[in-house]
Formats: C-alpha cells, sequence, structure tokens
C-alpha cells in the first residue's frame, strides 16, 4: 500500500518516458532526492507535464511505496518558476548547476530540510537579482559542501594551526584545505591560491560584499572547487551546466 506525501519540491531534471510520460527527479523537503513518473504527463491535456519543469519549485502529491524505485506524482501546483532567472542567461546558467549538483551528489530519500530551504532561498535570491549569479552560486556551493561533509576551513592553516592571512599567496591541499604562506613555502605538491582568491572565498563563505568580482576569478573559484570534489568524490566528473551556457 502507498503512502500519500504532500510536499514542497524543486525540479532537477525531466526526461520523456514511453510515449505519453515524464520521469522527474525531485529534491523534496520530506523525503530529499526522489525519481517520480507523472504518468501522462505528456498529454495535451495534462496540467502536471507543463508545470513540472526543471528549476520550478513545486506542491507535489506524491504515492509513495518503499519497495519501488520510481514514486507516482499525482498532483502538482506551482509555487514558483522563478521567471527573472530564466530569462537571464548566467542566471540560467547558475541555476542550472545548482539543481546540477544537487542531483548527482545527494542521496536518494535522505531528508535535509536545511538544505532544501537553503535551494529555496538561493533560487530566489538569484531570481530577485540580489548579488551576480555567479556570487551566488558561489555560496551556495560552500554551504553546498558544508552540507555534504566536505566544509572547508578556511581561517587556520592546515598544516601549523595558526591564523591564515591573506597577504601573501597561500597553498591549497585537496584533503586538509589551506596552508598559511609560511608552511606553503615549505611543503612541496600544494595549489597555489592568490590573495585575491582567497579573499573572494572567504567573503563567500562569511556571507560578505566582495569588492573583487570578475568572471575569470569566478572560473578559478569554480575549478577549484570542482577539482576538490573531484578529489572527495570518486565518480564526480564536473560542473556540466558551467560548461554548456559558456
Amino acid at each position: 500500500m502507498s503512502d500519500i506525501v504532500k510536499t514542497e519540491a524543486v525540479v532537477l531534471s525531466k526526461l520523456n518516458y514511453g510515449d505519453t510520460s515524464s520521469i522527474v527527479s525531485l529534491y523534496t523537503e520530506s523525503d530529499g532526492k526522489i525519481s517520480a513518473i507523472i504518468k501522462g504527463g505528456r498529454g495535451p491535456k495534462s496540467k502536471n507535464g507543463k508545470i513540472i519543469d526543471p528549476l520550478n519549485h513545486l506542491q507535489v502529491i506524491i504515492y509513495k511505496k518503499a519497495s519501488r524505485d520510481i514514486q507516482i506524482l499525482s498532483d502538482a501546483n506551482l509555487i514558483s518558476h522563478f521567471v527573472n532567472l530564466k530569462e537571464d542567461l548566467d542566471a540560467t546558467k547558475y541555476g542550472f548547476a545548482i539543481i546540477e549538483i544537487v542531483k548527482n551528489l545527494t542521496a536518494e530519500h535522505e531528508a535535509n530540510s536545511k538544505l532544501f530551504k537553503g535551494l529555496i532561498k538561493i533560487l530566489n535570491m538569484i531570481n530577485d537579482k540580489i548579488e551576480a549569479p555567479g556570487f551566488l552560486f558561489g555560496r551556495f556551493l560552500l554551504f553546498f559542501l558544508s552540507e555534504l561533509g566536505y566544509e572547508l576551513s578556511i581561517d587556520k592553516c592546515a598544516v601549523c594551526g595558526n591564523n591564515v592571512i591573506a597577504n601573501k599567496s597561500l597553498g591549497f591541499d585537496f584533503n586538509t584545505g589551506f596552508i598559511c604562506s609560511d608552511c606553503f613555502e615549505s611543503h612541496s605538491g600544494l595549489e597555489n591560491i592568490s590573495t585575491e582568491l582567497y579573499k573572494l572565498i572567504f567573503c563567500l563563505k562569511n556571507n560578505r560584499k566582495s569588492e573583487i568580482v570578475n568572471v575569470d576569478l569566478m572560473d578559478k573559484f569554480n575549478l577549484l572547487m570542482e577539482r576538490y570534489l573531484k578529489f572527495h568524490v570518486s565518480d564526480f566528473r564536473g560542473i556540466q551546466s558551467l560548461q554548456v551556457y559558456k
């Protein structure tokens, strides 16, 4: 027997299935990431099929059965489709990058209320143009890493434990984190982090505004974080949305 679950959800992806149906990946408030089928969702009279698109924020009713890998989505109502986000190419790129990492790096059926609320908050902030989309993506990515258990420690040197001071080039170890300038000079095999990049990461992590925000610097941040994730998550292959929308 199925349980009837009413919950909020963000659509992560949508695929055609059979002649008229669709299968969607949702990140839900009640159950975390789940897969669900919309039977007849591609039919001309289907209300659900028209509103259940990637990035949309919905209220859904799902028939959930523990023995099923794919649940049944019976009804959906639109809460927000983030129209401003979807009309801006840069915002769209980072919006899709956000739902891509949530889909690829979260486990099925593991609810995380804090992550769900953070996901809704960041999509609304991008939609409302609170800050540049790339900067907001960076804030979410560091928050997301923390929720995955891979939080970056940026205040203390991973070698000596002293405070990290951003007045010289620093080191970065993909296993342990940031290395102060003194330890960086005496250790090999570390990534070189410029003062500007460290200050950007510091501002992103501590919710401060940065005076240094440009495309090249954000690209360096994204590349560093992709490499960090690849080090810790063996099957992670990068954030494809950042490449598709270049």
